[in-house]
């Protein structure tokens, strides 16, 4: 819920698409669909995926074809993960990230740029 309030705060349009209700068991796979979907329907927009140990989460989002998801630890790795390879959504691991990490983690996700040059492209096309 932190990163949430967190990021709300900070100005950003947030739609939650997780665990709603803490007493009822949400599978993460069926969650990173519903993120995928979105992003299909909205290249431009980004997903954040939180579970124990983010690698869950990531491994579901890549399954689709126009997902780039990197399980990411801290700011510096999540800015040159969209830096380099475009990612559009961020893997988080709630079991080894504190909160205050997370969040600065997500805010340079967000805030990262891409770098379009002809062989980043050509490599995210290979991939994708």
């Amino acid at each position: 819920m932190y990163l949430l309030e967190m990021l709300t705060a900070d100005g950003c349009d947030i739609e939650d698409l997780g665990a709603l209700d803490p007493n009822v068991s949400v599978d993460y796979p069926d969650v990173a669909r519903q993120v995928a979907d979105k992003l299909l329907a909205d290249p431009e927009a980004r997903g954040i995926l939180i579970c124990g140990t983010g690698a869950g989460v990531a491994i579901a989002a890549n399954r689709f074809r126009h997902i780039r998801a990197s399980r990411c630890d801290r700011p510096g790795q999540a800015a040159d993960d969209r830096f380099h390879d475009d990612i559009n959504v961020l893997a988080l691991a709630a079991d080894d990230c504190d909160p205050e990490m997370a969040f600065a983690t997500a805010q340079s996700f967000l805030g990262a740029p891409f770098d379009a040059a002809e062989r980043r492209i050509r490599r995210i096309k290979a991939i994708s």
